[in-house]
Order: C-alpha cells, then structure tokens, then sequence
C-alpha cells in the first residue's frame, strides 16, 4: 500500500488467548504472532505494545514551529 510506504505501518497488537498478534490497521497484510506462556502475558504485551505515543507531539518541530524550535535551541542557558 501506498500509505504503508510513505508513512510506515500502523502496527497494531491484540492478544488471544496466551497468543500475541499485531497486523497492519491500513489492511496491507504486515504482521505475525507469537505465543506467550499465559493468556495474561500476552494481554499484558499487546497492551503495553499497541499504545500510541502522543505524549511525545511537540518534541518534533513542524514546518510552522521550525523558527521557534530553531530559537529555543539557540538560546543560551
């Protein structure tokens, strides 16, 4: 797929029983699985593996924010 080529996949993990997939959410057909001992080990992986990291949204500047980003690493301390 396009969109998997341009921006990556959009891996997603969900956990059945003590196995652990992760596909592709854009239906490219990325993706595989893997067998833990307990269903709650794998609950506990895919859980932990399939957060989406927003927190981390202005730590890379955009073309907009570029100057004060630019300024703010400028500065002196």
């Amino acid at each position: 797929m396009l969109a998997c080529k341009a921006k990556g996949h959009d891996i997603r993990f969900t956990a059945d029983g003590a196995t652990m997939r992760w596909s592709c959410a854009r239906g490219c057909g990325e993706g595989g699985e893997k067998t833990y001992g307990t269903a709650e080990e794998a609950a506990r992986f895919a859980a932990a593996f399939d957060k989406r990291d927003s927190s981390r949204a202005g730590d890379h500047p955009t073309l907009s924010t570029l100057p004060l980003w630019v300024a703010r690493k400028l500065r002196p301390r």
